[in-house]
């Protein structure tokens, strides 16, 4: 069984058992966290697909830890006017291990 869940303005295909990395979540660190925008449901031999959330559909999660992400550069330049910035961004995440899906 997998579902299809929104959180972050993303959608992630999820399992029980999988471990995934979502933007930050203002939770503590082995909390329980409940996604209740499920936008599919399906098994081996069918889905159901809400409009646009399926009607009392869950998923519960854990919460593992809170992060940040490996720097990137950005590098900003107009060419011939020596203006240039260079910046770094570390995105932050929530690490979260899917615990169950209620359909």
């Amino acid at each position: 069984m997998y579902a299809i869940i929104e959180t972050g303005g993303k959608q992630y295909k999820v399992s029980a058992g999988d471990t995934i990395f979502i933007e930050k979540l203002d939770v503590e660190a082995d909390s329980e966290v409940v996604f209740d925008k499920v936008i599919a449901i399906g098994t081996d031999d069918s889905i159901n697909v809400g409009t646009p959330y399926v009607a009392g559909a869950t998923v519960t999660a854990k919460a593992i830890k809170n992060g940040k992400g490996k720097k990137i550069v950005v590098f900003t330049y107009k060419p011939k006017k020596n203006e240039k910035r260079k910046m770094g961004h570390r995105q932050p995440y929530t690490k979260v291990e899917i615990a169950a899906i209620n359909a």
